[in-house]
């Protein structure tokens, strides 16, 4: 009846949970020559949980948030929906912010072999991240140069400069060290369009039921135009347990309405930190696809109702 969920057996800001384990690393031991890592958030920490403070308002760059951390062997990469998280490393200790409790909000996290993170780097830097907390050492900036360079750009400006990379998107396949196939979207801010009906839904060939942040201004509609379907979820139940409205959800994700069979290309489930609305259509961020039926079936059956195209509700 679960469906594929499985309920955590702590909260989400319990730093045993698995988000606490993963991003916890982080904080476990002191600046470490071996080790690299890229924090990016367009909301980063506040200054009493070991943010740089600041303007903690949007960013002007990527609306993206997320976590690089790796040593010469492998690494992960988290990306999420979460502002204010996680803290820099030099505060020393893990913390998930009380704001991110109140509303849903999504992770997904990826272990990739070493070789796979220039390429993560490359995808980076189209997003045009906030990267408030990092270090490349030196030993592993020559294997990874590109987060190497988002490294340095962030320590000379605190920004990202809009035009390290001549793309406005790119998508890219990763395959993780167990050999699972991702396929990371990524745009920036010159992209200028809807990333999941313009983009994603194309490129996979499959109509889209999309979770994102509504109370926001300038939602983009339902839209049914040029052949796809993308259609804004309005009510959610995970694993059949408490049904929420979309308006108490802040994460942003995107699934297949349709199951993968022969022929036809549904069955994808996307996590990423891009809402459908006018203002995102000019940031960069993106979305992590893969196609696995039993992720699929999780996600799918979550979706309850969605906005119909042209207004109204609709069964998704």
């Amino acid at each position: 009846g679960s469906e594929g969920w499985t309920e955590g057996k702590v909260t989400v800001n319990d730093s045993l949970g698995a988000l606490g384990r993963t991003v916890g690393q982080l904080y476990s031991q002191e600046k470490n020559s071996e080790m690299a890592h890229v924090l990016y958030n367009d909301q980063q920490p506040p200054e009493e949980f070991g943010g740089t403070g600041g303007d903690n308002g949007e960013s002007h760059g990527g609306h993206t948030k997320g976590v690089v951390l790796l040593d010469k062997n492998q690494g992960f990469w988290l990306v999420h929906s979460t502002p204010h998280f996680p803290p820099e490393q030099q505060g020393g200790q893990y913390y998930y912010p009380s704001s991110g409790v109140n509303n849903g909000q999504n992770f997904i996290c990826v272990t990739y072999p070493l070789d796979r993170f220039q390429t993560i780097g490359e995808q980076l830097q189209i997003n045009q991240p906030n990267v408030y907390n990092c270090d490349v050492p030196e030993s592993l900036a020559s294997l990874v140069p590109a987060l190497a360079t988002l490294c340095s750009k962030n320590r000379q400006h605190g920004r990202i400069s809009p035009h390290m990379r001549a793309e406005s998107n790119r998508s890219v396949t990763l395959t993780s060290k167990d050999g699972t196939d991702f396929i990371s979207f990524a745009k920036g801010a010159s992209f200028d369009d809807d990333l999941y009906h313009s983009w994603v839904a194309p490129t996979l060939q499959s109509d889209l039921l999309v979770q994102f942040w509504v109370r926001s201004t300038g939602i983009l509609p339902s839209d049914c135009s040029r052949g796809w379907k993308v259609l804004d979820i309005t009510l959610i139940n995970p694993g059949q347990t408490f049904t929420f409205k979309a308006t108490q959800d802040h994460s942003k994700w995107a699934v297949s309405p349709k199951a993968a069979s022969r022929g036809a290309k549904g069955g994808w489930v996307c996590v990423g930190d891009i809402n459908r609305n006018e203002a995102e259509e000019r940031r960069g961020g993106g979305t992590v696809c893969l196609q696995d039926p039993v992720v699929w079936k999780a996600y799918r059956t979550a979706a309850l109702e969605c906005e119909a195209c042209g207004g109204g509700t609709t069964e998704c």
